[in-house]
């Protein structure tokens, strides 16, 4: 047998046992837990983007023109995401203490959470716009990044666990 031939084969055979000594912990999940850590991750991933953006701001972190022009692209996709499947009924603080900070008004007659996801929508949207244009231009963005963040967490979201 050739040498490559060899390489896959046990290539494949470790790449195959060690898949099946993978637990299926996703599809043992149940619906809303799958919905919480998915929620969770995508907060990461805002505040990985929305970060560096607020850094530069502040000082905290050099201006750099591509990279707060990429960081403002890649925040505007993540919040472009369908989250529909996220926000399950009973996935609140209260039906599930301690393992999310959402608040059970977040599901409520009249919420205003449609409205506090369109601004962060908008604000993302506008900081593509302008975040490559200089410094004194990104400010202005993340400041309204900053408060489409702050509207959500100070209405819709428990200071703990």
């Amino acid at each position: 047998m050739n040498k490559v031939l060899k390489v896959f084969s046990l290539t494949s055979l470790f790449t195959g046992a060690a898949l099946t000594m993978i637990p299926p912990t996703y599809a043992d999940d149940d619906a809303i837990d799958s919905a919480i850590k998915a929620r969770r991750g995508l907060m990461q991933l805002h505040s990985h983007y929305a970060g560096p953006l607020f850094g530069m701001a502040k000082g905290d972190i050099d201006y750099d023109a591509a990279l707060a022009a990429n960081l403002a692209e890649n925040l505007n996709a993540v919040v472009n995401l369908s989250m529909a499947r996220m926000w399950p009924p009973e996935s609140d603080n209260e039906s599930r203490e301690g393992d999310t900070r959402a608040q059970p008004n977040i599901w409520e007659e009249g919420s205003d959470i449609g409205d506090k996801s369109q601004a962060m929508k908008d604000a993302a949207l506008a900081a593509t716009l302008v975040a490559g244009d200089g410094l004194d231009a990104l400010k202005g963005a993340v400041g309204d990044i900053g408060q489409a963040c702050k509207g959500c967490h100070d209405d819709f979201r428990a200071k703990d666990f």
